[in-house]
């Protein structure tokens, strides 16, 4: 079987919604600000109730969230979901989201990382529908957006049968507390990006079917109900095989390997070609057990190339990936090229 992809075209319209965190008072200027920065460009925002209130880590209640969820995924008038930013409970609302009424709605676009690659990840292996993980609505209150950023529109305006090139960034920012000092205006990149290579390997490119996310949070899908992959790579990636990508935040090096562990037992990683790890968020190595250590105890047995530091999540800026596309994934001098096909 085929991955479906959604076909959109200018102008379109954003459906911002908060089926994980909502965005406290203080905070509501990065939605306003966001949305003037999208009525230049001719899109279209419409920002759902759930985005503007915050109780005890999440928008609003689960039933609300998902009412709120489900009117805009079926909604055709509506191209994109786009959460304001991430947050720490979306699995609540996994079961209550009528997921063979999705299914029949045919795909649309679901952007975000952190706690939403909960849903874009469901969402595309039980569907079969291509999600987006990239950059978060909040994040496009920037007076000006960063080349990875923008790239957001040239991407989910692909269609089917086309392909489309992102490059790795020149510089990424370090920490956020510049950002959460002076909230919309944009990242203070301050570091240079360099992809690495695990154990420097020859084997500096790979190919496949990418799919991923957050690990914090894939790692919680593990023998639940919403835990699809076996049968997603059966059913969609039996041929090309996979990549997988996965970024962290506040998961020291121990945290990191046991979370790979699971899913690399779990059989997450069968028919695995190729890892991207992303530049991980808030982290430290446990004492002399470091990064690099973590990913050669679980993939060196493999014998797969694995690319580390790669613009993804947490340390913006980040690539926007396309779970279900065809990838291939090429590092050299430091410098990396993803390129997507939908097909």
């Amino acid at each position: 079987m085929k991955i479906q992809y959604p076909s959109i075209k200018a102008p379109l319209t954003i459906g911002v919604t908060a089926p994980s965190s909502g965005v406290e008072q203080h905070l509501r200027l990065l939605i306003t600000e966001a949305k003037k920065k999208l009525a230049q460009r001719d899109i279209s925002v419409i920002v759902g109730n759930t985005t503007w209130t915050q109780l005890k880590g999440r928008s609003t209640t689960k039933e609300k969230r998902v009412f709120e969820l489900m009117n805009f995924l079926l909604d055709k008038s509506v191209d994109v979901i786009m959460p304001p930013w991430g947050g720490s409970f979306l699995m609540e609302i996994l079961p209550l989201i009528d997921w063979d009424e999705l299914k029949k709605a045919g795909p649309k676009w679901i952007l975000g990382y952190s706690d939403i690659s909960t849903l874009s990840f469901v969402y595309t292996t039980v569907t079969g529908y291509a999600s987006a993980h990239g950059v978060n609505f909040t994040e496009l209150s920037a007076p000006k957006w960063d080349d990875l950023s923008s790239k957001w529109i040239d991407v989910l305006t692909c269609h089917a049968g086309h392909s489309i090139t992102q490059n790795s960034s020149e510089y990424f920012q370090s920490s956020w507390e510049h950002v959460f000092k002076n909230p919309a205006t944009g990242f203070y990149f301050d570091n240079a990006t360099e992809w690495k290579v695990l154990n420097n390997e020859l084997r500096n490119r790979m190919t496949g079917r990418l799919i991923g996310g957050c690990l914090n949070t894939l790692q919680i899908l593990i023998g639940t109900p919403f835990d699809y992959v076996e049968p997603f790579i059966n059913k969609y990636c039996s041929e090309e095989g996979t990549i997988w990508y996965l970024e962290s935040v506040g998961m020291d090096a121990a945290k990191i390997y046991r979370a790979l562990w699971q899913l690399k037992y779990n059989g997450w990683f069968t028919k695995c070609n190729g890892v991207l790890i992303g530049r991980a968020g808030l982290y430290e190595d446990l004492k002399d057990f470091t990064l690099v250590d973590a990913l050669r105890d679980i993939f060196d047995e493999m014998g797969i190339p694995v690319f580390y530091d790669v613009d993804i999540g947490h340390v913006p800026p980040q690539l926007i990936l396309v779970n279900g596309a065809l990838g291939e994934v090429v590092v050299e001098g430091g410098k990396g090229t993803l390129k997507m096909q939908f097909c």
